[in-house]
């Protein structure tokens, strides 16, 4: 049997140590609501990062994540905060066996300001259009 994981390491910049120490606040119960779903989210793992001023969190996977939920966390942050410009992350989907939909993965980016998101993809479906013959444009 094959194991699938999602992988990501991330970082966001809150503006300040005091956000920071808050936005454990927000992703305490984001971590809340998704161990309620069923089935469960993978979540992610976060902390502050001194070595960046102590302003920034570094969202990560734990074997394996949930990007939605990363997504999820940074748009409250946002809307929190009230952070602007542009972020984004990538993930890699992995398998422990060489299987046919075992890999691929995708980026996001938001703009922080609107909570909207401005672009993304998914190279699964990417591959599979271009292979039906598209042109690879979204």
């Amino acid at each position: 049997m094959a194991d699938y994981f999602t992988h990501f390491s991330c970082l966001l910049d809150v503006g300040t140590p005091e956000n920071a120490a808050r936005a454990l606040a927000l992703y305490k119960a984001l971590s809340e609501e998704g161990a309620s779903e069923e089935p469960p989210s993978d979540g992610f793992l976060l902390s502050i990062q001194p070595e960046h001023g102590g302003t920034a969190l570094w969202m990560r996977d734990d074997v394996t994540g949930d990007p939605e939920r990363v997504i999820q966390f940074v748009l409250r942050c946002s809307e929190q905060f009230q952070l602007t410009g542009r972020w984004g992350f990538q993930y890699a989907n992995t398998c422990s066996k060489p299987r046919l939909d075992g890999f691929g993965g995708g980026a996001h980016v938001l703009d922080l300001a609107t909570r909207e998101t401005i672009a993304w993809t998914y190279t699964d479906g990417w591959l599979a259009s271009v292979l039906d013959g598209g042109d690879g444009d979204a």
